[in-house]
């Protein structure tokens, strides 16, 4: 292994890591310290914490996908990040979220840039005036720490937020003087982490509210959904990072998208919202939807609302009470996806609170 401190930190007068053991091998020891354990234990020496904060450091870590939830409890207003161990199944409670406590919990969106272990919060509706606001708080896991970022150039709610490469899109939603659905933001930004800046992008051709949204290599695909009374057709738009242009959204995926979606290796899949909430699968070849095979959804465990993330071959279901649902995709023959799932139940405290968003990242 590299020595990862520097030389003038390992001459005579430095504080030693862990006192009788060399500290290449007490640095293997700090390695090997969990999420989020790392960022609690900074404050044991100023060694410790200059070892843990350096980029080498946290370069060298293996980092493991954290599944992070925001939930909320309707009856008492109850707001809470919280974060789940796939592995060990253990949940931890993040840090009070900033500027958030106002907000309405449905009206703001997520993003993440999961291998960096960054989780942005954006946007939102002010639940005492009905205001939307131009906030952007980021989560970091190295530090467990939430911090303020420059505001979006529009204040919107109920819109959509994505990653790609490693930037983040705000695309729609509501805003100042929006009374509806169908005089939606058409506006969209894009933000730079390296700069801290956000700047205007290509507008859609027509605002959405939304409803959910995917990216499928390097494109968003952003719809509206079927919503009672299923009286008009859903509107959609696809955004390509690449040319900085919009188009419509084919009519098969528009149609037949009817629930939450999750992105599996550029493959679009989506959890019905109705029945027995199938799962399915969208081939972009034929314009189609076809159902998973494999094991029945857990319906009885794993009731709405949902929430829904994707990560290494994985799909998670977090529903009320925050049950989790995962499922592994695999296929039995070439373009036959499968799916097998496990349900991991939640803890007790936690059976009031119903999920709002949810996203994979690394931790």
């Amino acid at each position: 292994m590299a020595i990862l401190r520097s030389s003038d930190e390992k001459d005579g007068n430095s504080e030693p890591l862990i006192p009788g053991l060399p500290d290449e091998i007490a640095e293997l020891c700090l390695l090997h310290v969990p999420y989020p354990y790392q960022a609690l234990i900074r404050s044991v020496s100023s060694s410790w914490n200059k070892t843990i904060t350096d980029p080498c450091f946290l370069l060298s870590r293996k980092s493991q996908p954290f599944l992070f939830v925001f939930a909320f409890d309707k009856s008492t207003a109850r707001i809470q990040w919280q974060a789940l161990d796939p592995r060990s199944r253990r949940w931890f409670v993040l840090p009070r979220i900033p500027c958030l406590e106002t907000v309405s919990p449905e009206s703001f969106a997520c993003a993440s840039i999961p291998r960096q272990g960054k989780l942005f919060v954006m946007g939102g509706m002010r639940a005492n005036t009905e205001s939307s606001v131009r906030t952007t708080v980021i989560y970091h896991t190295s530090t467990n720490q939430w911090s303020q970022a420059s505001p979006m150039l529009t204040a919107r709610s109920f819109f959509a937020a994505a990653n790609v490469g490693d930037k983040i899109f705000a695309v729609g939603g509501s805003g100042p003087g929006v009374s509806g659905p169908s005089d939606s933001i058409s506006a969209v930004e894009r933000y730079d982490p390296k700069t801290g800046a956000w700047a205007s992008v290509a507008k859609m051709r027509a605002g959405l509210a939304r409803y959910d949204a995917a990216v499928v290599g390097r494109k968003i695909c952003v719809t509206e959904g079927w919503t009672w009374p299923f009286v008009f057709s859903p509107r959609g738009g696809v955004y390509d990072a690449e040319t900085d242009t919009w188009q419509e959204m084919s009519a098969g995926m528009r149609e037949g998208w009817t629930g939450l979606s999750a992105v599996v290796d550029d493959r679009l899949f989506v959890i019905s919202e109705h029945g027995d909430c199938p799962m399915k699968v969208y081939h972009s070849d034929s314009d189609t939807w076809e159902y998973v095979g494999g094991q029945r959804f857990p319906c009885d465990a794993v009731q709405r609302p949902f929430a829904v993330g994707a990560m290494e071959g994985r799909i998670y279901v977090v529903s009320h009470g925050m049950n989790v649902a995962i499922g592994r995709i695999y296929e039995v023959e070439k373009g036959k996806p499968w799916v097998e799932w496990e349900v991991v139940e939640a803890p007790r405290a936690f059976h009031g609170l119903s999920p709002s968003t949810c996203q994979v990242v690394y931790a």
